[in-house]
């Protein structure tokens, strides 16, 4: 899954300042919620009081290949990776930035 993807999620939340959608965004402290409108609107907040633990988001409909729990997308202290839900019995985790699968090779 690509940064991109991951980042362009909308949460569906009003801007308190001018009313367009909230998006996830990642930055260098961490993921937090921006104005869709930026950068003519500037607001943000802080994503981490509203997650649990370390968890950013559920991703829904990813599966983890080792065990079949939701993967789930996370904020460890060297950034952000995806890892499974039913951690620590299990350690699958994933780089955000590996290619996609569907991608065609290079020749």
């Amino acid at each position: 899954m690509t940064k991109t993807a991951l980042f362009s999620v909308r949460k569906n939340e009003p801007c308190p300042q001018c009313g367009a959608e909230l998006v996830i965004r990642s930055g260098k402290h961490g993921p937090f919620l921006g104005c869709s409108h930026y950068p003519d609107c500037d607001y943000v907040r802080p994503l981490k009081n509203q997650a649990d633990g370390h968890i950013v988001k559920v991703l829904e409909g990813q599966t983890c290949p080792s065990c079949g729990a939701v993967l789930v997308l996370r904020q460890g202290r060297f950034g952000m990776f995806i890892g499974c839900s039913s951690y620590p019995d299990c350690e699958h985790t994933e780089l955000i930035d590996k290619p996609d699968e569907t991608a065609i090779a290079c020749p």
